[in-house]
């Protein structure tokens, strides 16, 4: 597995991590000098149901999972180097079949 930094950015990096899903997910938040906000963290094989405020952009940086938005009766397949959009106000329920690396864009 390989490392990508893909930009160098200034801003706020949480230190405490984002637990969820009894360890199942942990994120860190990152806020920008610009104020854009960002979550970055590992989903460990799981099917789990994220309900969502802001609207969501899920760059996906390594693993594999399959993805159902609401609404919807199929689910898609992702992989790393990969995402998916997500509506603000919405949900999407993910089975992760390889620990998921991602980076979580809001608005």
């Amino acid at each position: 597995m390989s490392t990508t930094i893909t930009q160098s950015l200034a801003g706020k990096v949480s230190t405490k991590a984002n637990v969820y899903f009894d360890g199942k997910c942990v994120s860190h938040s990152i806020e920008l000098a610009d104020g854009t906000k960002k979550s970055v963290g590992v989903i460990l094989p799981a099917t789990l149901n994220f309900g969502t405020g802001a609207p969501e952009i899920m760059e996906l940086i390594d693993g594999t999972c399959r993805v159902k938005l609401k609404g919807e009766t199929e689910w898609t397949p992702y992989t790393g180097g990969q995402s998916f959009n997500v509506p603000g106000n919405s949900s999407f329920d993910i089975e992760v079949t390889a620990a998921l690396h991602y980076v979580c864009h809001f608005g």
